[in-house]
């Protein structure tokens, strides 16, 4: 389980850097420029944070997978991870529009891929967060 966490890990911190890519490959420099400043600002800024909490993730289960299986804050961390991709995945497919990515190939693939991954991560933390321990000690137990 370790192993898993800690690649779960690389793999978060490969997509936070990915997310450096996302404005030139997406064209948000002409999108973006139809915004206000302040939205167009907020839009920056929220990429930039939401790349590096996920990096910062990617960083925690690289550096500390084993804090995360055996201790409690550890396993807290673990299922607020677990939420926070549960959540990713519920935007998967609830609300993205399917016209983004069906009856397009590589589109499809990778929202199946992705999909995927997310659905991956919600169970590998979940496990991290209950594993042997029950409902109980993950909420309230012992630290």
């Amino acid at each position: 389980m370790k192993l898993l966490i800690e690649i779960a890990g690389w793999g978060m911190l490969l997509l936070g850097v990915v997310h450096v890519f996302f404005p030139k490959h997406f064209d948000w420099k002409t999108d973006l420029a139809q915004l206000s400043l302040i939205n167009r600002q907020m839009a920056e800024v929220h990429l930039f944070f939401v790349a590096f909490f996920v990096a910062l993730m990617g960083l925690l289960c690289i550096t500390s997978a084993n804090l995360l299986l055996h201790t409690g804050l550890g396993r807290r961390v673990s299922l607020g991870i677990s939420i926070f991709w549960g959540a990713r995945l519920l935007v998967q497919h609830f609300w993205y529009s399917p016209r983004l990515w069906r009856g397009k190939p590589f589109e499809t693939i990778v929202h199946v891929v992705f999909t995927m991954i997310w659905l991956t991560l919600v169970v590998l933390f979940a496990m991290a967060a209950f594993g042997n321990s029950g409902v109980s000690n993950v909420v309230i137990g012992p630290d």
